[in-house]
C-alpha cells in the first residue's frame, strides 16, 4: 500500500471514533437514560435479569445498531450512485431507488395486511425487501435508460438524470399517496412508515435486513476499482479494458438491493446518501476502495445521531428520523446546487 493510501486509512480512525461515541450516546439518551456504569455492567452481564437490561438488550441496543447499519447502507448506496452516474447530486433518494422501494413496501404492506393466511413476523421483512427491491430497480432502471437516452451534449444526461429521477419520485410519490387515499384503515401504518422511523425495531429486523446491507455493501466495495473508472467517463474505462455496461449494471443492483433493505426496515429517509460521500470525500478522497468504507462509518455515525434527536428532542414524542435528515439535508443539496452553478461559470 502507498504511503499516502496508508495515511489516508489513518484517517479512517476518527471515523470509527465518532461512530463509537454516537453508539454510546445514542444508548444512553432515550425516555429513560441509562448511565454509562449501568450500560457497562449490562453488556457485561447479558443474562442479568433487570429493567435496565431490558431496556438496554431488547429496546435501545437493537435500534441504534439498525440506525447505524441502515446509516451505513444508505451512504455507501449513495457512493455508489455517485460514482456510476458521474453525478454527486446522486443519491438513493434524487436518484428514485428510494420512492421505488416506498411504493413496492407499501404494496407490500398492504398484500400482507389483507392476506387471508397469516404471515409470520420471520416473512414480513424478507417480502418487504424483495417488494423495495422490485420497486426500486424498476424507477432507477428507468432513471438510466432516460439518462442514457439523453445524448445532447456532455452534460445533458446529467441534468436530466436529476430531472427524471424527481419526476418519477414525485409519480411513485402520489401512487403511494392515491394507495394511502383508497385504504384508509391503513393511512397511519403507511404514514408513519414513509417519514421514516426505527421505533418499535428488534433483533429481527436486524436478522432479515443488516446481512443484505452487507452483502450488498460488500459487492460494492469489491467493484471499488470499476467505479473509479466509471468516474472518469465510459470511453476512458473502456480505453483500460472495463466493460462498462456489464459493470454498471451489476453495480445499479447491488446500490439498489443495498437501498431497497434499508427501505423495507426504516422507511424512506432521504438526503443522507447524499451528504456523507461528500463528507468522506473532503476527507478520503475521491478513491471508492477507501470512500466507501469511509461513507459507511460516516453514515452510520449521522444516522444514529439524527434517530438519537428524534426521540429526545421533544420527549416523551419522537419526530420521525425521516423529518431530521430532510431538515439536515436539504439545505445541504441547495448548498451543491449553487456550489456546482458557481463552477459552471
Amino acid at each position: 500500500m502507498q504511503p499516502r493510501q496508508l495515511f489516508l486509512l489513518w484517517r479512517m480512525i476518527p471515523l470509527m471514533g465518532f461512530l463509537l461515541a454516537a453508539l454510546v450516546v445514542g444508548i444512553h439518551f432515550g425516555a429513560v437514560e441509562l448511565s454509562f456504569d449501568q450500560i457497562r455492567q449490562s453488556l457485561w452481564n447479558p443474562s442479568e435479569v433487570s429493567h435496565i437490561s431490558t431496556i438496554l438488550w431488547q429496546i435501545r441496543l437493537p435500534r441504534v445498531l439498525l440506525a447505524a447499519c441502515v446509516g451505513g447502507g444508505l451512504a455507501v448506496a449513495g457512493a455508489a450512485f455517485q460514482g456510476v452516474f458521474r453525478n454527486p447530486l446522486a443519491d438513493p433518494f434524487v436518484i428514485g431507488a428510494s420512492s421505488g422501494a416506498a411504493l413496492g413496501a407499501t404494496l407490500a404492506l398492504l398484500c400482507i395486511a389483507g392476506s387471508i393466511t397469516v404471515i409470520t413476523a420471520t416473512w414480513q421483512i424478507p417480502w418487504l425487501i424483495l417488494s423495495a427491491f422490485a420497486g426500486a430497480i424498476l424507477v432507477v432502471g428507468a432513471v438510466f435508460v432516460i439518462a442514457a437516452l439523453s445524448n445532447a451534449g456532455r452534460n445533458a444526461p446529467l441534468l436530466t438524470l436529476i430531472l427524471a429521477g424527481m419526476a418519477l419520485s414525485s409519480f411513485t410519490g402520489a401512487l403511494v399517496s392515491l394507495i394511502m387515499f383508497l385504504n384508509h384503515e391503513m393511512l397511519t401504518t403507511i404514514f408513519s412508515w414513509l417519514l421514516g422511523s426505527f421505533s418499535g425495531r428488534h433483533w429481527n429486523e436486524i436478522m432479515m435486513a443488516v446481512p443484505v446491507i452487507f452483502f450488498s455493501g460488500g459487492l460494492l466495495w469489491l467493484m471499488s476499482r470499476p467505479l473509479d473508472l466509471l468516474s472518469f467517463g465510459d470511453e476512458t474505462a473502456m480505453t483500460l479494458g472495463l466493460s462498462t455496461g456489464k459493470f454498471r449494471v451489476l453495480i445499479l443492483i447491488a446500490a439498489t438491493l443495498c437501498t431497497a433493505a434499508c427501505v423495507a426496515v426504516s422507511g424512506v429517509i432521504g438526503f443522507l446518501g447524499l451528504m456523507a460521500p461528500h463528507m468522506t470525500r473532503i476527507m478520503l478522497g475521491p478513491r471508492h476502495v477507501l470512500l466507501i468504507p469511509g461513507s459507511c462509518l460516516l453514515g452510520a455515525t449521522l444516522l444514529v445521531v439524527a434517530d438519537t434527536l428524534a426521540r429526545t428532542v421533544i420527549a416523551p414524542a419522537e419526530i420521525p428520523v425521516g423529518i431530521v435528515t430532510a431538515l439536515m439535508g436539504c439545505p445541504f443539496f441547495l448548498f451543491l446546487l449553487v456550489s456546482r452553478g458557481q463552477q459552471s461559470r
